[in-house]
């Protein structure tokens, strides 16, 4: 038996919508074990995401080394994501982190969002301490935790003043792991300027912290006036600890919307 009925078939391969690979880069003292529990989030939505410990942090058994070394380690990682065809990068980074990313995104082409968590935000030609003193004084809590080693070289932090101005909105048991792990933090990361203006290019998002005691929230908000976008947390300088689910609806939000289609496995390109 025949039919005269003709159906027209659209044999385009289906593509799917995926959220953009997160990739997050700790601030100074701190390793890629900081980000633990919102990747955790993360990971029950669906979004991919990759934690790195610069030189000389966290498990690295790299020599520490200054801002531009930090940044090609970010760097290296973004090229070996890249060959993986893992599609545009969010590209997160705190306090410290935030120099880094500056510094590793310019000139790239796969970077779709920078975010900064009370980061620096920083201008080419500028290193942390020079944007530091371009900002009328605030003082933080920060600075009378920091000990220089005996070489002068790099600086550790006083356990005891660190907890507050690191974690004040902390849970007890998140600071007690937290406060072991920091680690030797070269004062060269602070000294050296970055060199490019990603910013100009990519689309941004400052995360302001109103409670922190790190990075004064008067200096965040002059650098959040360099990005894109602004949000404010009622939080401490670290979000992805003592606010987790605020700080994991951000970093889904925006890796949802620089979310690229994929082909699903088995379809040709």
């Amino acid at each position: 038996m025949t039919s005269d009925d003709s159906t027209d078939v659209d044999d385009t391969p289906l593509v799917r919508s995926s959220p953009a690979f997160v990739v997050l880069v700790h601030g100074a003292w701190h390793g890629g074990w900081c980000w633990a529990a919102l990747q955790t989030r993360l990971d029950e939505r669906g979004i991919a995401s990759l934690s790195i410990d610069l030189p000389g942090h966290g498990a690295s058994t790299a020599d520490l080394t200054g801002l531009h070394g930090d940044a090609a380690a970010v760097s290296a990682t973004l090229d070996v994501l890249a060959s993986r065809d893992v599609g545009p990068i969010v590209l997160v980074g705190h306090s410290y982190g935030g120099a880094v990313i500056t510094q590793a995104a310019a000139g790239r082409t796969d970077i779709g969002h920078l975010v900064y968590v009370a980061a620096f935000a920083l201008d080419s030609g500028e290193s942390v301490l020079s944007a530091l003193g371009s900002f009328e004084r605030r003082d933080v809590d920060l600075g009378a935790a920091m000990i220089p080693t005996a070489d002068g070289t790099a600086t550790t932090l006083d356990p005891a003043t660190a907890a507050g101005a690191l974690y004040g909105e902390c849970a007890p048991e998140t600071i007690a792991v937290a406060l072991p792990r920091l680690s030797p933090q070269p004062m060269a990361s602070m000294t050296e300027e970055v060199d490019g203006s990603p910013r100009d290019s990519v689309e941004s998002t400052f995360v302001v912290c109103s409670r922190d005691r790190a990075v004064h929230p008067d200096h965040q908000a002059a650098m959040a006036a360099r990005c894109t976008h602004r949000i404010e947390l009622d939080t401490d300088h670290s979000p992805f600890m003592s606010d987790v689910d605020a700080m994991t609806d951000i970093v889904s939000d925006i890796a949802r919307g620089v979310g690229h289609t994929r082909q699903p496995e088995g379809t040709d390109s």
